[in-house]
């Protein structure tokens, strides 16, 4: 029954030991450069990989079952195919064929890009791009040469279900070209914080992955926030990305009148200094920015590479200044209320 709705013949021509070949010497390569170039990759990038080899390790081996299986019903006196069950394992060796040559391929153009960026690794809108791209083109090979459907024509026939296919894929078309046009106008990268206005309050987080649908950040208490691409787009975004960029920060230490000012800009100064988070250059720089009838505000300004551990890096700041002004004898002004009494 399945012959007389493919072409058995062109189906069994594909199917030799060559192809089988072929697509296992694709695996093991692919998984060779994994082993010997991509050994610098983060942890996280190396269980993404490992649970990629091990979704295709399991494809090939029920392609291996499927081969070695419709391999057995070859009649070596006539060389032909003729038992009952043939047409189907045939059908599904080619197509578990498929999945892991698109899987294998998919992986590769990871590790390629891995090869580049092996601190933070790379988008997975491209990969999936190019997986998405592969599947098509071997659907429609598939369909005229398996099947006998001419694809062309069909969809040139068929423009209400382009329409009613356009309207219903509006807003997962409209998050895939919007993620394409992310990444072409390198608005930010994995690893970059990025400050999202979208109208109500904002959202920070530091991106994670970029895929065809959305990107997902991670927030400061580790929460996964997923936005789609078309809200992305149509944002405000600040990047506050690492390199060469400096973030400033500041800290304000109120002190009483009759403080040796000069002692506590020293102090606080040589704390600042001494933590490893804050940059050197620029360095650290204090000033008296505010004084009223109960203190004077000792402001202390300090810049830092890293967006993400500023919370941290302030902490630290302001245990060394505060235990730094007390090593000098300098306690911070406190609130105090005058009462007078009228007998």
């Amino acid at each position: 029954m399945l012959e007389k709705l493919i072409s058995a013949k062109n189906l069994y021509a594909i199917l030799g030991i060559e192809p089988y070949l072929i697509i296992s010497s694709l695996v093991m390569v692919s998984w060779l450069f994994y082993r010997f170039f991509l050994k610098a990759v983060s942890e996280e990038r190396h269980r993404n990989l490992k649970s990629r080899y091990n979704s295709i390790l399991r494809h090939f081996i029920l392609m291996s079952l499927f081969f070695a299986s419709f391999q057995l019903l070859l009649d070596p006196a006539e060389g032909v195919y003729q038992h009952r069950i043939t047409p189907y394992l045939a059908l599904l060796s080619y197509l578990w064929a498929l999945v892991v040559f698109v899987k294998t391929a998919g992986v590769s153009i990871l590790q390629y890009l891995f090869l580049g960026s092996m601190g933070q690794g790379v988008p997975l809108l491209i990969v999936n791009i190019g997986s998405l791209l592969l599947s098509l083109v071997l659907s429609v090979l598939t369909a005229n040469y398996i099947f006998g459907i001419q694809v062309g024509p069909l969809l040139a026939t068929s423009a209400a279900l382009s329409v009613i296919l356009g309207l219903a894929l509006q807003d997962t078309l409209g998050n895939l070209f919007a993620g394409i046009s992310l990444q072409f106008d390198k608005t930010f990268e994995i690893g970059d914080w990025l400050e999202i206005k979208t109208g109500g309050p904002s959202t920070v987080g530091q991106v994670r992955e970029i895929s065809w649908r959305a990107t997902v950040i991670v927030g400061w208490t580790d929460e996964i926030i997923t936005i789609p691409n078309r809200t992305l787009a149509s944002s405000q975004i600040a990047n506050f990305f690492s390199g060469q960029h400096s973030f400033v920060r500041s800290q304000s230490f109120r002190l009483p009148y009759g403080t040796d000012i000069e002692a506590a800009k020293s102090a606080v100064l040589n704390a600042t200094r001494e933590i490893s988070g804050v940059r050197p250059m620029p360095g650290p720089s204090s000033f008296i920015s505010e004084t009223t009838e109960s203190w004077i505000n000792l402001k202390l300004i300090y810049f830092i590479n890293n967006y993400g551990a500023q919370y941290t890096i302030g902490d630290l700041v302001t245990n060394r200044c505060l235990t730094e002004l007390r090593t000098v004898g300098i306690e911070l002004a406190s609130n105090r209320m005058k009462v007078e009494v009228q007998s």
